[in-house]
């Protein structure tokens, strides 16, 4: 089990990772990336089970980056929590419609975003 943090905010992608650790999932399932351009690129070179995606970034939002990453064969069914304080209903539909399986409205407590992620999980780590 692989799980990419795709954030720009390093204390959030720090937050992101201690929740999955608090559940023992092994460091070494996690990857991280600071965008959605570098995400993309080790999404290429690796195989990702799961995606923890912010909105907002530079180089390429994560609304962008889920459209890229549907748009490749290999995870278009993989799943994507998208993590943001984009709160609006249309911002929702907007990424509900671009492919994200998930969406969570920052600020969010450890254990409600345990409870978005576990469904995919499986077995731990």
């Amino acid at each position: 089990m692989k799980i990419m943090i795709v954030d720009d905010s390093e204390v959030m992608r720090r937050i992101h990772r201690n929740t999955l650790k608090e559940q023992n999932i092994p460091d070494e399932s996690m990857l991280e990336a600071a965008d959605g351009a570098e995400a993309l690129k080790m999404a290429i070179s690796e195989q990702i089970d799961l995606f923890l995606v912010d909105w907002n970034m530079p180089k390429l939002d994560g609304l962008a980056f889920v459209k890229k990453l549907r748009a490749m064969g290999s995870y278009s069914e993989t799943p994507i929590i998208m993590i943001t304080s984009e709160a609006a209903k249309y911002n929702v539909i907007e990424a509900i419609t671009a492919g994200v399986t998930n969406y969570v409205v920052k600020p969010i407590r450890g254990n409600v975003l345990w409870e978005k992620i576990s469904p995919y999980i499986g077995e731990k780590g």
